[in-house]
Parts: C-alpha cells; structure tokens; sequence
C-alpha cells in the first residue's frame, strides 16, 4: 500500500536532524508519521471494543449532530493524507515530472485503496452477495478524495486550490441547506431526510449501503465531496511546514490556525450542524483545527525538539497504516466468524475470548476497553516486526 497514500509515508521514518525545517525541505518529517500512527491506533481502539453494547462515551461516534473524540479520527487520516500530498506530489511536480504522468498514479493508487476498501466489505469472499455488497466505505473514501484532490493540487495554482477547498463546502452547505429532498422539503438534517441521503439513494441504491441503516450511509457519494476539503486543508498546512521559516514560526503559525479553525467550525454549528455522518462543512472546518493544533504538537515535540522515544509505537503503526487498518479489519471480521460451542448455542470465538479472558473479573464497560486496548497491543506487535524487518506494504 502506497506511503504517498492514504499512509503516505513518502516522509520517511529515519531520525530527523535538530534542524526540523531542514528535514521537511527534504521530504521526511517523522512526526507526520508518528501523527498518522496514533491516529491509526485510534481507530483500531474504537472499532473493536469487546461488546457494542458497553463503551465510555469518548469511544463512540456522536449519535448524530454534535462529535466526540472518536469523531476526529477519520478527519484525521484525511487532513494527514493531504499534508502527505505536499511532501510527495508537490515536489514531484516541481522537480519536473509530467503532471499527466502523476495523475495516472495517483489514479490507480485511488483505485487500489477503492478496491482493497471492497475486498473488506466482502469479506468472506466464499459467500459474497454482489447484489447487497456495501460499496461506500472508508478505504473507498480515502481513495475517491485522494485522486480529486490530487487533481487539484496538479492542475490548479495554490490560490485556485484555496478557492476551490471553500467551493466545495459553501456548495455543499447550500445543497444540504436550499435543495428540496421529496417528502422532507429544503433544509431536514435528518438520517433519511438530508440531501446526501437523497442522493446516495439514487445513485448508490440501498441495497448497496451500509446494512446498519440502508437508507444512508456514512461515507456516502455526495458528503464526500467536502472530504475533498478536509484532504486539501492538509495540503495547504503540509506546504507551511514544507517552507523556510523557522520551526517556532511554524508551530505557532499551526496553533493559530487552528484555534481560528475551531472558533470558526463552532460559529457555523449554529447553521450548519457539526456533523460526522454528513460530513458537513462545519465539521471539515472544525476537525481541520483540531488536526492542526495536533500536528503542531507532534511537530514541535518530535522534529523540533527530537523527543521521538515515546512515540515508537505510534511510528512503527503510521509506516505502515493502511496494513494496519485492513487486515486488523480481517482479524475482526475472522474473530466473528469463527463459532466455537457452546451452551445453548455456539458463540462466536469473539464472544468467547471476552466473556472468558476479560469479562469474568471485569465490569461490562472495564472489560469492553481491556479487550480494545489488547486488539491494539497485538498489532502493535505485528506493526513493530514489520518495522524492524523494513517491511512496508505499499499499492
């Protein structure tokens, strides 16, 4: 899987001089990395809790309008993809490569994060049901935002790219806001009632949604498009750091930038709902800030100041963080798969583990996260000898 992808890890892993802005002239900024990687063990954190039914709030996704932590992660590994983009594309394009040729690139590249995106959702593939196969999709995200945003950050100047981020959400906020949906009217926010349901549902179909729902989805067509943004917001923060100015001018560059993004997210709540589902403008704007500001800590921390000691296992996970998220996907799918018997009927070998090795002396919600935190230690594991063997999965 591609480092300048969805893990774009173009920026290497090797130790970073004290000069940090020396290193991101070069193309290798390990706090990106390390930024990537906790991002990245987050998700695998709130996507495998021990039972659905038992979760501290921070580790579930808002209900619908407002967010959580956990709400954070996916905008994340976007914003990180973008600010990857200006340490791989940018300089490729200036150093003279035929904008045609890497377009080409990132194009298949956005094709094999969208098929390795299906291949999850199919999974088991012996009893695949094309007729109900889920086709949005996180990794299908990654890859649809990848590929236009690169397409911009190629073909348009930096003030067009700016103009045509803020496009993207002014359009998508009045769509979601001015456009009729048949039997809701202009305006409903609702789960079936809000334009990207409407569209998704014409196009997409429901039989083709996330089962959960079926009448929306979470990583729908139309609510991808200020995804785009939130890529494109970190292509501009990954050109200031990729800049010469010193290293406190550019962490407190970020901070700023990202408290005026917050305060700005949380003015257009008022009319526009932060919203992970909908993906709403309010929400790109707001969790750009919040990437920001923890950007500029990794920075400031890990290439400024060179205290990396910590975040080893963070590094080893963002070298490799599309690996990382696909097949811990599998192991999760494989864990409900497998039944193991018992009385009155067998139980999935998920279950089992749990109630045997974390719910037995554990309260509900304690057992819950004991099983999470386990998932992650285990890949962590993996993560760490792929690292020490060099071995980076790239598409």
């Amino acid at each position: 899987m591609s480092e300048t992808l969805a893990a774009p890890s173009a920026i290497s892993a090797a130790p970073v001089p004290p000069a940090a802005h020396r290193a991101a002239a070069a193309g290798r900024l390990q706090s990106l990395d390390v930024f990537r990687g906790i991002t990245v063990a987050g998700m695998l954190l709130v996507n495998n809790p021990g039972t659905w039914s038992a979760i501290y709030p921070p580790l579930e996704h808002a209900e619908w309008h407002g967010w959580t932590p956990t709400d954070l992660i996916f905008p994340f590994f976007l914003f990180i993809v973008g600010v990857a983009m200006s340490f791989s594309l940018v300089p490729a394009m200036q150093r003279g490569a035929p904008r045609g040729t890497l377009m080409r690139k990132a194009a298949v590249r956005g094709l094999k994060l969208f098929g390795l995106g299906l291949l999850l959702a199919s999974f088991p593939w012996y009893n695949l049901d094309l007729g109900h196969l889920r086709i949005p999709g996180v990794l299908q995200r990654i890859g649809v935002a990848f590929v236009a945003a690169a397409a911009l950050v190629l073909f348009l100047k930096p003030r067009a790219q700016a103009w045509a981020a803020a496009a993207l959400l002014l359009v998508y906020w009045a769509a979601m806001r001015l456009i009729p949906v048949p039997g809701y009217g202009a305006g409903n926010l609702s789960k079936d009632g809000n334009f990207a349901a409407f569209i998704d549902r014409a196009v997409i179909g429901t039989d083709h949604m996330w089962a959960s729902a079926k009448t929306w989805d979470p990583e729908g067509l139309f609510s991808t498009l200020p995804a785009i943004a939130t890529v494109m917001l970190g292509v501009f923060a990954g050109r200031w750091l990729r800049s010469n100015r010193p290293d406190a001018e550019k962490t407190t560059g970020m901070f700023i930038a990202g408290n005026v993004a917050m305060v700005a997210g949380l003015v257009w709540h008022a009319v526009f709902p932060i919203n992970k589902n909908l993906w709403t403008s309010s929400y790109v704007v707001f969790t750009a800030g919040m990437a920001l500001n923890f950007l500029a800590m990794c920075y400031w921390v890990v290439d400024v100041r060179g205290q990396s000691r910590w975040a080893r296992p963070f590094l080893v996970f963002g070298m490799n963080a599309i690996a990382a998220f696909f097949l811990s996907g599998l192991m999760a799918r494989v864990l409900n798969l497998v039944k193991i018997p018992a009385a009155p009927a067998p139980v999935s070998l998920k279950t089992w583990i749990f109630d045997h090795a974390f719910a037995s002396w554990l309260s509900p919600v304690n057992a819950s996260l004991a099983f999470a935190l386990c998932f992650v230690l285990f890949w962590t594991g993996v993560m760490e000898i792929l690292y020490r063997r060099r071995i980076f999965f790239k598409v």
